[in-house]
């Protein structure tokens, strides 16, 4: 088959690679041997007999050595420049039990100096078995420290009586949104807190890094994801009108982003028409490798933290209510955005929270305001059969994590199990019933709340068990996708999910050179092989960001 090209006759390549055994995606050509890239973007896809023909004296002549070469890999939901100040401190991801904690908790203490705090985060709900998070728990093994733990979920944290003393945290308080300082029965803070705005109420007594730190732990961290395959994120936030300050100076330095950031600032409750519109300007924002694109709302919390939104309440009695204290508001807001044409992603985990987004996109009509795909759903935890249907019918998009599935057991005892009940916990993340349904299903890692690591979120979501943990037993196991469809929600599902699809997501001429090449092929070899398998080369926009080949 002869080469395709952009244009023709083929200008002399930049770099070629060559060696591979080309998966493009591209149903005009599914397979290729060789791919030459220009100025940053799939000059031409052909095979190994094409090479010669695109060679100039300055071209780079990448040989792959036989390794499977896909489209860029994207997270499709991550927090890289949050998460950033997320995970800080003590990684408490692996603790498993409430002694391991103290004693984690213990060591760390006595390695501080005079007046110094103790961080952390990555807690695990599952840690406390089944006893309500409190302070009292963990005091004494503080030394007396204040102490500010994150717990995985990134909705709610764990304070101590130091650090709530430090912020004047002495009794509950009344947020705009459904957050929550849990108080005991006389009306003293426990050290929990519940979502953002409970949580802020530290952040100016907590230590924070400097600036020079975070950007350079935001550089180290992007080296890491690019080894790891990854080209690219949907990032889920806009931590503060500083970040697109920090992408320009990086940029501006000479500096490029191995990855391609596309974030969306939150929307909040409590937003009037003048923050509305700051969020829609907030969309002309964006360098070489990074833009701002759509905003995040939450529509409600957690399943573990009591906040998600049901249909019915948890077995606790709570989940019946809306992170928007008024969810119509909700429904405004997102019909302003999509009026200025601004693509939304909405935070929905619970049953009631995911009817109420496909709801508010329904009520849009039929009319230009409703592009295809312009809106999303992240999470949908727990969702009922008669709302699959509706993701493919109002283009919407689904986004889902499969590595969350970590923090569940297939025999319901864990946390996140028993607080929502049998029935939901049977039909928990159902990624293959959305795909058969025809929905559009973006795959990613939420990171820092999963490990960033895509071959773990492609072999999690054929698997539904850790790759490389055959002793687990795996959660809701009828929910499992086919290699391709995984790789098509790290692919071509996320770009169509943002509305991409002309220029990313397959290996074809005038395609952005987004590629990633691993030792093995991600959609036939064995899920618990994928996911420790060699990542030979990651290239964003014709930049080599990670090679381990010549």
């Amino acid at each position: 088959m002869p080469a395709s090209a952009a244009s023709s006759p083929l200008t002399t390549a930049d770099t070629v690679l060559t060696g591979a055994r080309v998966r493009t995606l591209d149903p005009d050509r599914p397979w290729a041997g060789a791919v030459a890239i220009k100025d940053g973007r799939i000059a031409a896809v052909g095979d190994e007999r094409d090479v010669r023909d695109w060679r100039g004296a300055a071209t780079e002549v990448v040989d792959l050595a036989g390794a499977t070469l896909t489209p860029g890999l994207v997270d499709g939901h991550s927090h890289p420049v949050w998460g950033v100040e997320m995970a800080t401190g003590l990684d408490l991801s692996q603790v498993r039990d409430l002694d391991a904690l103290r004693t984690s908790l213990a060591r760390a203490a006595r390695a501080l100096g005079p007046g110094e705090w103790l961080t952390g985060w990555g807690l695990d709900h599952n840690v406390f078995g089944g006893r309500p998070v409190h302070r009292d728990l963990i005091e004494d093994a503080l030394g007396g420290a204040p102490a500010f733990l994150r717990l995985y979920d990134g909705h709610s944290a764990l304070a101590s009586g130091r650090a709530l003393a430090a912020a004047g945290i002495d009794g509950p308080r009344r947020f705009a949104q459904r957050a929550s300082v849990v108080c005991d029965a006389d009306g003293r803070p426990t050290g929990h807190l519940v979502e953002h705005a409970a949580m802020e109420l530290l952040t100016p007594v907590v230590p924070r890094a400097s600036a020079a730190d975070r950007r350079a732990r935001l550089l180290a961290l992007l080296d890491e994801m690019a080894a790891g395959g990854l080209t690219g994120a949907h990032v889920m936030d806009l931590e503060n009108d500083g970040v697109p300050e920090l992408l320009s100076g990086i940029e501006a330095d000479g500096g490029v982003l191995p990855l391609r950031l596309r974030l969306a600032p939150w929307c909040m409750p409590g937003v009037d028409k003048e923050g509305l519109d700051h969020l829609v300007e907030l969309q002309r924002l964006g360098g070489r490798h990074w833009r701002v694109g759509g905003v995040k709302f939450f529509m409600d919390g957690t399943v573990e933290g009591g906040t998600a939104w049901l249909e019915h309440a948890d077995c606790h009695g709570q989940g019946t209510d809306a992170f928007w204290p008024d969810p119509a508001a909700y429904t405004h807001a997102v019909h302003h955005l999509a009026r200025a044409g601004v693509r939304t992603a909405t935070h929905a985990i619970g049953d009631a929270a995911v009817r109420h987004v496909l709801d508010t996109v329904e009520l849009l009509g039929d009319d230009r305001r409703r592009a295809r795909h312009r809106h999303r759903i992240e999470h949908i935890e727990t969702v009922p059969a008669e709302q699959l249907p509706r993701f493919a019918r109002l283009g919407v998009a689904a986004s889902m994590q499969p590595t969350h599935t970590a923090y569940t057991r297939a025999d319901h005892t864990d946390a996140w199990s028993r607080r929502v009940g049998e029935e939901r916990a049977g039909r928990a993340w159902r990624c293959r019933d959305l795909r058969d349904a025809g929905a559009v299903l973006v795959l990613g890692s939420d990171w820092p709340i999963a490990h960033h690591d895509p071959r773990q979120v492609l072999a999690t979501a054929r698997l539904r068990r850790p790759a490389g943990r055959p002793d687990v037993a795996p959660v809701t196991p009828g929910q499992a996708l086919t290699g391709l469809m995984a790789l098509e929600g790290c692919t071509s599902h996320a770009a169509l999910a943002v509305g991409e699809e002309h220029q990313a997501g397959r290996i074809a001429p005038g395609y952005r050179a987004d590629l990633t090449a691993l030792a093995v092929d991600p959609v036939t070899a064995p899920a618990d092989e994928l996911g420790t398998a060699e990542v030979r080369l990651t290239m964003t926009g014709g930049h080599l960001t990670h090679r381990t080949v010549g």
